[in-house]
């Protein structure tokens, strides 16, 4: 994993999406920020949506309620993303199955920070 999309980072460090996208920045990983609120995260531009991105992404973390993970799924999908990673909490069978079938892997309801520490 070299970059990941970062969907509905917050700019408040108190907060879950934006620790986990800090903790990935201090890894080494490319984030790319997906919120529509945002101009810039770590000094890099943000986007408004997965469609936005100038190119696709290894990985697309979604920190969003369960009822916006469908279309966030199609447009990961759209984008020749690597995989859809849904955070904890975050449970969307629609959501899975379409970016399964897109042919993305999935996780669902899993930390990536997490994860990815005890992977190391």
């Amino acid at each position: 994993m070299r970059s990941v999309a970062v969907v509905g980072v917050s700019p408040r460090p108190d907060r879950p999406s934006h620790q986990v996208a800090r903790y990935l920045h201090e890894q080494g990983i490319e984030v790319v920020a997906v919120n529509p609120n945002l101009d810039e995260l770590f000094g890099r531009p943000a986007y408004p949506s997965l469609l936005a991105l100038p190119r696709p992404v290894d990985v697309v973390d979604v920190f969003r309620r369960q009822e916006a993970v469908p279309p966030i799924a199609e447009q990961a999908v759209a984008l020749g993303a690597g995989a859809l990673w849904l955070q904890l909490g975050v449970v969307s069978e629609e959501g899975a199955r379409i970016a399964a079938d897109g042919g993305l892997d999935v996780v669902v309801d899993l930390c990536l920070k997490v994860e990815h520490a005890l992977r190391r």
